[in-house]
C-alpha cells in the first residue's frame, strides 16, 4: 500500500532516531571505540540491519523512506527499485512492495560465473531506478552501484538510505559530481540530539560522541592506535 501521507521530516528524523535507540541499534563506547571499515576508530556505530527483525518499526520506517522518497523526487519518478548487496536488499524489497514497482539488486562485483551479472532480476535500458541501501558514510560506496546500473542502460539519479553520517562535508559533492541526489530519514545530529531527550547515554559519553562528529577526522587522528 502507498502511503500518502505523514509527519514532517523533522518528526519523521526524530522518530526515526528514537526507534533506532530503542532496538539498540545505536552503539557508543568512547573507552574502547568501534574500528570502521576504513580501519579507523569512531567512537559511535549504527547498526541498521537490526531493523529487519523488528515488523512494527520496520514497517513504519520503510512507510516514512517511501513517503520522503515520493516528496523528494516525485510521485512517479522511479520504475524500478533497486538494493545494494546486501543490506539494501530487505529494504529495497520493501519500498518496492510499497511503490507497487520492479524490485532488483545490486552485487558489489560480478558473481564470477554464469552471466557474471552485477544486476539480479529484471531492468532494462531507460529505466528511471532508485537506489536504496541501509545508510552511507561519505558517499564513495554508492557509486559503484550507480556505475552498475547504469551499465544497463538504465538511468540512476537518486538513492534513498535510512540513515545519513551527515559528518563529512564532502559527501554531498561526492554524490553530487556522479549526478545523485541522496535522500535520507534521520542522521548522527538527530541521534546525538534523541539519545539526550531520552537520557540514554551518559552525558560524558555524549559530549565525547559530540567531539567526534563535529570533527572526526582530528578524533581519529587523536585516537589511533
Amino acid at each position: 500500500m502507498i502511503p500518502t501521507s505523514h509527519p514532517s521530516p523533522e518528526e519523521i528524523a526524530r522518530l526515526t532516531a528514537r526507534m533506532l535507540l530503542e532496538i539498540g541499534a545505536v552503539n557508543f563506547n568512547t573507552d574502547a571505540p568501534y574500528t570502521l571499515a576504513s580501519g579507523l576508530p569512531s567512537p559511535s556505530y549504527i547498526d541498521c540491519r537490526k531493523l529487519i527483525s523488528f515488523p512494527r518499526i520496520r514497517s513504519t520506517l520503510m512507510d516514512f523512506l517511501t513517503v520522503t522518497v515520493m516528496r523528494n523526487a516525485g510521485f512517479e519518478a522511479f520504475d524500478n527499485i533497486a538494493g545494494g548487496e546486501t543490506a539494501g536488499i530487505p529494504f529495497a524489497a520493501l519500498v518496492a512492495e510499497r511503490m507497487a514497482l520492479p524490485m532488483s539488486y545490486v552485487r558489489k562485483k560480478p558473481k564470477g560465473y554464469g552471466k557474471n551479472s552485477r544486476i539480479e532480476g529484471a531492468m532494462s535500458e531507460g529505466e528511471r531506478v532508485l537506489l536504496v541501501e541501509d545508510l552511507t558514510t561519505d558517499g564513495g560506496s554508492k557509486l559503484s552501484f550507480v556505475d552498475a546500473i547504469r551499465d544497463t542502460g538504465a538511468t540512476c539519479a537518486h538513492t534513498a538510505v535510512i540513515f545519513y553520517y551527515d559528518i563529512f562535508p564532502e559527501t554531498p559533492k561526492t554524490l553530487g559530481d556522479h549526478g545523485v541526489t541522496l535522500h535520507h530519514l534521520c542522521t548522527w545530529w538527530d541521534v546525538l540530539k534523541e539519545a539526550r531527550a531520552q537520557k540514554s547515554f551518559t552525558e560524558e559519553t555524549l559530549s565525547e560522541v559530540e567531539k567526534f562528529l563535529r570533527d572526526p577526522r582530528k578524533w581519529q587522528e587523536a585516537n589511533k592506535k
